[in-house]
């Protein structure tokens, strides 16, 4: 099962509010590589749509550019302001964005397009964007290309970047085609950052606790079986899209 885009499986997004410290300590970052591909080199005005605990906000401030977060989930939002106390953090959603008009060069949304009532937040994003700004989009999905991290997912199920997440983009009047590329990097784990992964996963944090026990139970087995003096290596893909406001 693609657990990330089944609605049945992955809970509201909400769930993520009990899970705050676990995703913070234990989600990887973006790929430098990738950050430059969607927000660009030269630094400029950025909005980081449903920013979450910041991990691509501090990608983009260390880039140079000038980041406003934007994030719903007040228990998320504290971590974002305490791992990135310099950036101004909103509350608020992409279906009624706290800034003006014209206001940014990129909007961009990591791991969270996906969670967007796109009928209100694509024309809310375009708003919000300057006249041939970008919308950026951008999800790390895990490799089962790779035989341990295939094991994993044999555990807690697969996940990936549905073409369905992205019809309406491409179906948008607002934007331009759509750009994609793709990178790859490992992200190392010891034991508990590993489970705290885990527990991040909203088809994991929505579950009563005598459901999600032998779950988390099953992936600490696997590391103990598997993990080397470093720890395990977790393959990753970053899928970046982008697109131009019309």
């Amino acid at each position: 099962m693609i657990v990330n885009r089944d609605p049945r499986a992955r809970g509201p997004c909400t769930a993520f509010a009990d899970v705050a410290d676990a995703y913070e300590r234990a989600r990887p970052g973006y790929p430098d590589d990738a950050v430059r591909w969607l927000a660009g080199d030269t630094p400029c005005d950025v909005v980081d749509l449903g920013a979450g605990t910041g991990k691509l906000t501090r990608s983009l401030g260390a880039l140079g550019h000038r980041v406003v977060a934007v994030e719903p989930l007040e228990e998320m939002r504290a971590e974002l302001v305490r791992a990135v106390p310099h950036v101004s953090a909103l509350a608020g959603n992409a279906e009624s964005i706290p800034l003006p008009g014209d206001s940014a060069d990129v909007v961009a949304c990591a791991q969270a397009f996906h969670w967007f009532d796109h009928s209100v937040a694509l024309p809310e994003i375009a708003r919000v964007l300057r006249r041939d700004g970008r919308l950026a989009l951008v999800w790390n999905s895990r490799d089962d290309r790779d035989p341990w991290t295939a094991r994993m997912s044999a555990i807690i199920g697969n996940e990936t970047v549905d073409a369905d997440d992205l019809l309406p983009l491409r179906g948008s009047e607002l934007f331009g085609a759509l750009e994609t590329a793709s990178f790859s990097f490992d992200h190392v784990l010891d034991r508990e950052t590993l489970l705290d992964l885990v527990l991040s996963r909203s088809y994991c944090a929505k579950l009563p606790l005598e459901e999600r026990e032998p779950i988390l139970a099953a992936v600490g087995r696997l590391y103990d079986e598997t993990a080397g003096s470093e720890g395990v290596r977790l393959a990753y893909r970053t899928e970046c899209f982008r697109a131009s406001r019309r």
